[in-house]
């Protein structure tokens, strides 16, 4: 039976089937989500249940040993982090991964160079297509630093930036490859209560301008308060998958995850 427009055509990623192995350990068996458009979709489990794993196979950083992949109805293949980025996946590192010596504005203009046309030749000859061009990146990369709300460092070096503002940072260069789908790899990590509840509005926020995110994080409350879908994963598999009411209720995620304290 031929899918209809509400089944197929509001779907951001469909993955089926992924299975990773790393030698004698099965870290992923058969994980599958879809994700429509305009969700907060959570991916959550104990440490070592495969979260991360599952994010950097989908999002190009390791192989799979099996699986089907597809972005807004268009098959990829997940090989190399900036062939996903350019089909558009962009996502963000549990362990913040800036140019630490480049200004705010430079590391979100790195991010907007992957939709760039004018190649080397207009780069090395800074032809006025190019100089058009890095102007609008410039102007563009601005936006998205006073969007994430650190507008103001602009112009500062990276690792001048607190903890919370490099988070932001991060979100803002991974919304400057215009992404289908933004991964938040654990955003909250690290983070005080204050930063969370500003973190919490800029993803509400990133939703609400129709935006589909993918968000592993080990801050259930935060996970629940926010997601429209969750998926958990232990021991490489999928054990659940529902609405956080539904998830905080099965048995099987009260056992391996929430009952472990954390909630």
């Amino acid at each position: 039976m031929a899918e209809t427009a509400e089944t197929s055509s509001d779907v951001v990623l469909k993955v089926a089937g992924v299975s990773k192995r790393f030698g004698g350990l099965q870290a992923l068996s058969e994980v599958g989500i879809t994700i429509r458009r305009g969700q907060i979709y959570g991916l959550i489990g104990p440490n070592g249940a495969g979260k991360t794993t599952f994010f950097n196979v989908i999002t190009g950083l390791y192989t799979p040993d099996a699986g089907s992949f597809s972005l807004a109805g268009q098959t990829y293949e997940p090989t190399a982090v900036h062939l996903v980025a350019k089909t558009g996946i962009a996502r963000t590192f549990q362990n913040i991964r800036l140019f630490a010596e480049m200004t705010a504005l430079e590391n979100v203009m790195v991010g907007r160079h992957i939709r760039t046309h004018s190649g080397l030749f207009g780069a090395v000859f800074r032809t006025p297509g190019f100089k058009r061009e890095e102007a609008e990146i410039r102007a563009r990369a601005q936006e998205l630093l006073d969007y994430v709300g650190i507008g103001k460092y602009a112009e500062f070096k990276a690792r001048t930036l607190s903890y919370g503002d490099q988070r932001r940072l991060e979100i803002a260069r991974a919304l400057a490859t215009d992404p289908q789908l933004i991964a938040l790899d654990e955003p909250a990590a690290g983070m005080n209560a204050t930063e969370k509840v500003q973190l919490r509005e800029l993803i509400d926020r990133i939703r609400n301008d129709n935006r589909t995110i993918l968000l592993i994080e080990h801050d259930v409350k935060l996970v629940m308060g926010l997601c429209d879908r969750v998926t958990v994963l232990d021991y490489g598999k999928q054990i659940a998958e529902g609405t956080p009411a539904e998830v905080q209720k099965n048995e099987k995620v009260i056992e391996a995850y929430l009952g472990t304290g954390g909630h």
